[in-house]
Formats: structure tokens, sequence, C-alpha cells
């Protein structure tokens, strides 16, 4: 897919866009918007977020959403109370099948996690979940929303999968990897708030091919610090890139072509804020995938993300 293709998938993105906030929020908004809970060390509790009652195991899935998924956590925070928890198991959930990768040193080892948790969702479903934090409160989740056991058994398959340290074979891998993964979490999540809804489950489908692709890129400078690169091959290939061009964190404009392309195919999926935003940012320093400031956490993103939560539009 040469970029020359894509070109006008980026007319959204080009600078001189109007700002985020097209009209005066309501009184009070940036307030409200400063008392979201902060990221794992600000040393502010839970309690206001889980409620007085809050169990044990709750506190052990936002504690772990806010260290591993924080955008996933403040989006969460934006779903009505009475699907919170159950949004924060899912993503907690979530959060553990993604770390087996890159905590095993042997992928027999990564294989018996996944395994374990094959049989947890079995567990649950069988009302006998096993004395661990996340399968306790994801137990509760599946009791109150009936939650489709399929979709839980999909993200643990491709993360299994994934566990081979293979690059993508091509950009159609990569998101049949996103549908699997980000976009079952996502139908999940509507099944939590009782929606059911053939459009909200193909905009599911899409928000999470493009979640699936921007992953990828923001963890790029992190796996090629540990000698991987997850990049797809045929769009390497298309611009005659090699694996070692982003090991040693080539600038060259071969190599931008490739974040260009990929930047690109996610845009047209977008419709995520949290997407947006690191779509804004890659453009502004012209695909340098590498570049310093795409490292850094976006601290106006709760505001913004509330910002979008009361226009109604993600």
């Amino acid at each position: 897919m040469a970029a020359s293709k894509l070109v006008s998938a980026w007319g959204p993105l080009r600078p001189g866009v109007p700002g985020l906030c097209r009209r005066r929020p309501p009184r009070g908004l940036w307030a409200h918007a400063r008392r979201l809970p902060e990221p794992a060390g600000s040393g502010r509790s839970v309690a206001a977020v889980s409620g007085p009652g809050a169990s044990g195991t709750d506190r052990y899935c936002l504690e772990l959403l806010r260290k591993r998924d924080y955008e996933g956590y403040l989006c969460s925070l934006l779903l009505p109370a009475e699907s919170r928890s159950s949004a924060f198991a899912l993503r907690a959930f979530n959060v553990e099948l993604a770390q087996v990768k890159d905590s095993v040193s042997e992928k027999t080892i990564g294989l018996m996690r996944m395994q374990f948790w094959k049989k947890t969702v079995d567990d649950v479903y069988c009302d006998s979940p096993p004395h661990q934090p996340v399968a306790i409160e994801l137990w509760k989740a599946v009791k109150r929303h009936n939650l489709t056991k399929r979709w839980l058994m999909k993200i643990i398959d491709e993360r299994e999968k994934n566990l081979d340290d293979k690059a993508y074979r091509n950009i159609q891998e990569l998101e049949n990897y996103a549908e699997n993964t980000q976009s079952s979490l996502l139908y999940l999540t509507l099944e939590i708030l009782g929606i059911k809804d053939l459009h909200a489950d193909h905009a599911a489908s899409h928000i999470g091919k493009a979640q699936g692709i921007v992953t990828c890129l923001r963890a790029t400078p992190y796996h090629g610090s540990r000698r991987r690169v997850f990049l797809p091959m045929d769009i390497c290939m298309l611009h005659g890139v090699s694996q070692e061009d982003f090991l040693r964190k080539s600038q060259d404009k071969n190599v931008r072509d490739v974040v260009y392309d990929m930047a690109s195919q996610a845009h047209l999926h977008l419709k995520h804020v949290a997407l947006e935003d690191y779509l804004k940012k890659i453009q502004q320093v012209d695909f340098d995938i590498f570049h310093p400031s795409l490292q850094q956490k976006n601290t106006l993103l709760p505001l913004s993300l509330y910002i979008q939560s009361w226009r109604k539009r993600y």
C-alpha cells in the first residue's frame, strides 16, 4: 500500500485544523476533568472511583489499569457508574494477557499461562472462578451482563498465537490480530453497556483495528530496545526498509514512509480520540516514530476525553 494512494486519508490531520473545543464547554468542566484520578504513583486513593464498598479485587483491577493501561482506565471512568467495575475487570483481563509475552523468557511458559486463562474462563462460566483478583471480577462481570464467552476466548487464542516473535507478514494480518483482540474487547464492552446494535458493532470493529495499528506503532521504540520488530513486512519491503533500520532508529525518508502508510491505514478506521491524539502528533514530527515527544504522556488527555464524552463524540 503505497503512501501516494493514501494521501487523501490525511485531510483531517493537516496543520491548521480548528482546535478540539469548537464551542465553549459547560461551566465547571475544566475543574471536573482535573479531578479525574491520576496515573499510578500520584498517591491518590482509588476509593472515590471504586466506591466505599469496593472489594480488594476491584481495587486490584483499578490499580492494574492505572499502571498498565492508563488510557483504557480513563475511558472506563467515563462509562456509567453501574457499568464501570465490569469494564475495569474486562480491561484488567486484557492487560493480564498482554503482559504474558513480555514477562516470560520461554514460549512454553507463555503457553502455560494462556492455558491458565483458558481454564479460568471455562471455570468462570461454571461459577467456580479461581482465587485470583481479575478472575473473580471477570466472573462478576459475566454474571451481571451475560457476556459472550466466544469473545473472551478469541482474545486468549489470538494472544497465544502471537507469542512467537515474528513480524506481521502484511497489514491485513495485523488487522486480523487487532480484530480478534481489541475489537473483541470492544464488543464485550458494548454488552456491558447493554448495546445491541449492528452499527455499533461495525464501529467497534473499525476502532479496534485502528487501535491495533496505533499500538503496533507506539510500541516500536520499546520493541526495538529489545531487538524486536513487528511492523508488517510487506510495507517495509515496499519501501526498501529492513528491520535493522528500525533497530538503529533510522530517520530516513523510507522509514518514515513505512510509518506514514501504517498511520494512514489506522486513520481510515479512526473514530477514537485517544488514537487521534497520537496520529496528530506523529504527523507533526513528520512520521519520525522515534521522536522524543511521542514517548511523553499527554497530560491533557483526561480533559480531552471528558470533552469528547460531553459532546457525545468519540
